[in-house]
């Protein structure tokens, strides 16, 4: 019999595997919400000795979840891989998972499980891309600085054993900076250049890194701009095929969406459901419908959809937030309402 822990992991495993055709342990970690992104980040950029140390959970723990991870993977006939974790800083050094660093323990974080179904090319492919070491990253900071090697400060820096210095201290002073927004031009000349760094600034607001460029040589960057020239009819008819794709993708989806709908609430009206699941599902909305566990229509996230829309359509839920009520509040005063339509449409 699966235990409490095997269950939740399988839970975010199959999420994972139903998404990408493969699984990590850190899926599984994040899944479980053991892990933010922001701290396998935090990680991944070389600013932590360990995972371990970002954890809400010891090593012992974490190692169990490993544990019924293997277990459900050989259950599930998956093709095991192991892939190298290089941290993003200068010397590129190995990353550990745990803070005591045993081997075995440090093998199990690297195992990958991939779908027998893929290729031995696309697997090679996924391990490659996990293997690759990170983007170095420089910092737009928003507060004044000094470096901690000359006491100078600059439009951007770069940690390096959790001090900031500046570009010419880490011997970067040559690079030029490439705004955001040609996603293809910043691709060649990172492609082109043989040191470059993504620029970042801390977003307050939103509480994360947001990209703003590159870093890249000069050099790298003409080059760049010319091979965009020579190719740009063909870019533009790629990125309407890819349009046109990712419109039928959405659109097959959210009726897949509508009918799982309607089968937990078979009471819902037809329209009802697909207005539900065309609102939901809206690419790059950040909303429920388009969460992992959404796109493999897990019944939790459905049903959490929905109650979004009973919430706003269905309740007085908007004018209480207007007039000034806390969000909890208003969501406790609107409770019985919500179950009231998710009864009936149960029915």
């Amino acid at each position: 019999m699966r235990s409490k822990l095997g269950g939740r992991v399988a839970q975010a495993a199959e999420i994972a595997l139903a998404t990408r055709k493969y699984v990590t342990p850190i899926d599984v970690l994040t899944g479980l919400r053991w892990l933010h992104d922001r701290h396998v980040e935090t990680w991944r950029q070389g600013r932590a000795d360990s995972l371990e140390r970002l954890a809400a959970v010891d090593t012992g723990r974490m190692a169990e979840a490993l544990s019924h991870l293997r277990a459900w993977a050989l259950s599930r006939d998956l093709v095991e891989s192991e892939a190298v974790y290089t941290a993003g800083t200068r010397d590129r050094r190995p990353l550990r998972f745990t803070a005591a660093g045993e081997e075995d323990l440090e093998r199990a974080f690297r195992v990958h499980w991939l779908s027998p179904e893929l290729s031995e090319a696309r697997r090679r492919q996924i391990t490659e891309r996990h293997s690759k070491a990170p983007d170095l990253v420089a910092v737009a900071p928003l507060d004044p600085w000094t470096c901690a090697d000359c006491g100078e400060t600059g439009p951007y820096l770069i940690m390096e054993d959790d001090r900031p210095h500046c570009l010419t201290c880490a011997d970067m002073d040559h690079l030029c900076f490439l705004p955001a927004g040609n996603a293809a031009l910043s691709r060649r000349a990172k492609k082109e250049s043989g040191l470059s760094a993504v620029v970042v600034r801390f977003n307050r607001r939103r509480k994360r890194y947001e990209r703003l460029g590159v870093l890249v040589e000069e050099e790298a960057l003409t080059r760049a701009e010319e091979q965009c020239l020579a190719d740009e009819e063909a870019r533009l008819r790629r990125r309407e095929r890819d349009r046109e794709r990712r419109a039928d993708e959405d659109a097959e989806f959210q009726t897949r969406m509508a009918a799982q709908i309607r089968r937990l609430f078979p009471r819902c009206p037809a329209e009802r459901a697909e207005a539900i699941a065309a609102h939901a599902a809206v690419r790059g909305s950040g909303r429920v419908g388009r969460t992992a566990a959404a796109r493999v229509l897990d019944e939790n996230a459905i049903t959490l959809a929905v109650i979004a829309s009973v919430r706003h359509l269905d309740t007085d839920y908007d004018e209480l937030l207007m007039a000034g009520t806390p969000r909890m509040t208003a969501r406790e005063r609107i409770r019985p309402r919500v179950e009231e339509v998710l009864t009936a449409w149960r029915a």
